[in-house]
């Protein structure tokens, strides 16, 4: 099943199933252009009404693109496909409360691997499908850079996020994208 919803920052769309959210989509467009990528991705899914958990989750994340951050810690989250390396990064980025930050090697620390798998933390993050309620866009690069950011826009949707949650950043976006306008 799915459901995608404007927010204020564009549109989302979820995915369920019967064990939690599989995925979710944040577009810069409207809710028929998340529909339209889960069609593609999820052929058989059929468009419903979410159940309460899903809603509560879309509410959270609605709320934290208008500015009231949340940490969607609640949310259920469906990871038997996810593998264990990329399920153990996101456990760790979900802890990261809103308007804080983490860096690559600071989550590679935490998982108690050497600081030189932070390029692999930020490859895993790189596959995060549960953005934003994995939080990845909570964790920046050494040295106050923002790092990647996989979603629409870049590193400037993920500087944009990063402000809505009130969030100390030093570095510079340097590709404009999905939030420009609104930050002007």
């Amino acid at each position: 099943r799915f459901s995608a919803m404007p927010t204020a920052l564009g549109a989302i769309g979820v995915v369920w199933g019967e064990h939690g959210i599989l995925q979710t989509w944040l577009h810069a467009g409207t809710p028929a252009v998340a529909r339209a990528q889960i069609r593609r991705t999820y052929p058989g899914a059929v468009e419903s009404s979410p159940p309460e958990s899903v809603a509560a989750a879309l509410a959270e994340i609605a709320a934290l693109l208008e500015g009231d951050p949340s940490d969607l810690r609640a949310a259920e989250l469906d990871m038997r496909s996810v593998p264990e390396f990329d399920r153990r990064v996101y456990e760790v980025a979900r802890t990261i409360p809103p308007g804080s930050t983490m860096t690559y090697g600071e989550v590679a620390r935490a998982l108690g691997e050497e600081p030189m798998r932070a390029r692999d933390v930020g490859q895993a993050l790189a596959r995060n499908p549960f953005a934003p309620i994995v939080p990845c866009h909570r964790i920046v690069a050494a040295g106050g850079k923002l790092g990647g950011y996989s979603a629409p826009g870049g590193a400037t949707t993920k500087r944009r996020l990063l402000e809505l949650e009130g969030a100390a950043i030093v570095a510079t976006p340097v590709q404009p994208g999905l939030f420009d306008a609104i930050s002007s």
